[in-house]
């Protein structure tokens, strides 16, 4: 069996994170120039292009290797597309799932109660329950998957753990996510960089990954994808943003998140 030597791996890493990073941060850096809401021209443009970055770097990383003539990495998910789909309702179900939980659970401990009012409200405001879906996953599990956890994870495994690699993705993944607090109108410039909301978002993006992790293994990137959607639809449409549930969601994802990884490693894929 043909394989990628520890050098070609951290090269295709380097480029990665190269290429995801200059093209993210640089077109968010226009739309902090800009000056506008990141739904009103002409900012929308270099707001929804900066978060295909991840996209970008998975591309770069693509056509190198083909043009080198390269296998996909020994960790890469290489599995039938009935084994893909089996995995997608079911983690979709669990990733919303831990975000409700940790409502609910907020809720008994003092803080806001479920409600979905604004939810309802931005979905009408997003054009109905058909637009709604498709913003939530084009804006984020799309452009963002086939690069973390399909192009980057792979390569991390070649010289670390599940659970390092895991946790290197999701901190790495949450200083990506930076510029966008400078971006009037975004749910991270409404928490902002330096308050205890702003923390709590940067910090629960890395249990969030953990989980897609485990979603990666499990199902390749469309997994990843379902469990992304689940947790940012369903954090959107009960408006997690009260710090007391911020903390709770990220502790429940935490958990599920190491006890599912604690499992072993993935099964093997034909």
């Amino acid at each position: 069996m043909t394989t990628i030597s520890p050098v070609r791996q951290k090269s295709g890493l380097t480029l990665f994170w190269t290429v995801t990073f200059t093209t993210s941060w640089g077109f968010w850096l226009v739309a902090i120039l800009l000056g506008g809401p990141p739904t009103g021209s002409p900012t929308v443009i270099p707001y929804l292009l900066g978060g295909f970055g991840p996209v970008f770097g998975a591309i770069a990383v693509r056509v190198r290797r083909a043009r080198r003539g390269e296998p996909a990495p020994d960790h890469a998910v290489r599995s039938r597309p009935s084994v893909r789909w089996f995995w997608i309702l079911p983690l979709l179900l669990l990733a919303s799932a831990t975000v409700v939980a940790a409502v609910l659970l907020a809720d008994v401990l003092g803080g806001p109660a479920l409600s979905l009012t604004a939810g309802q409200h931005l979905i009408t405001t997003a054009g109905g329950p058909v637009a709604f879906v498709i913003s939530m996953l084009i804006g984020g599990p799309l452009a963002e998957e086939p690069g973390w956890r399909g192009t980057a994870y792979p390569r991390l495994r070649a010289s670390m753990s599940r659970l390092q690699a895991g946790l290197l993705l999701g901190v790495v993944w949450a200083l990506w996510h930076v510029p966008l607090f400078f971006i009037p109108g975004t749910v991270q410039a409404s928490f902002g960089l330096l308050g205890l909301s702003g923390l709590l978002f940067l910090l629960g993006v890395v249990p969030m990954g953990l989980l897609t992790v485990f979603a990666y293994e499990r199902g390749g990137v469309p997994a990843s994808i379902a469990v992304h959607f689940g947790v940012n639809t369903t954090v959107a449409l009960l408006t997690v943003d009260s710090p007391v549930t911020q903390a709770i969601v990220l502790a429940v994802q935490a958990i599920v998140a190491l006890g599912l990884l604690s499992r072993g490693p993935r099964p093997a894929h034909g």
